[in-house]
């Protein structure tokens, strides 16, 4: 993954789980928190992106339970995870870093007929 960028809800994902281990509708409400409400994941879309996670080795099963009659199982971000997710900060930041130059190099010209 590190020689491709990484899907947004990928990020988004991989991210929410940064910081502490979460269960699938925390995971679905971290995402909404962390893109400012612009990215919703749907309970499928969830489930198959941590499916292709696991299978990837990116997350790992924290636990397994059952809370008020239904299984609930917590992910976390594996070590694998912690390193693919800091190589794509790594990369957007310097997408970033160059976009924020190139406009900065690009002055305002002034306009034809106009005092500057």
């Amino acid at each position: 993954m590190a020689d491709r960028s990484m899907q947004e809800p990928t990020l988004l994902v991989l991210t929410a789980l940064a910081d502490a281990p979460r269960h699938g509708y925390a995971l679905i409400q971290e995402v909404a928190a962390i893109s400012g409400g612009r990215v919703k994941l749907r309970t499928g879309t969830l489930y198959g992106a941590l499916d292709r996670l696991l299978a990837q080795g990116l997350v790992r099963v924290e636990s397994d339970e059952v809370v008020d009659g239904r299984a609930r199982r917590t992910y976390a971000l594996s070590e694998g995870g912690r390193e693919v997710l800091a190589t794509e900060a790594a990369r957007l930041r310097s997408v970033a870093a160059e976009a924020e130059r190139r406009l900065a190099a690009r002055s305002p010209r002034p306009r034809p007929g106009f005092a500057s």
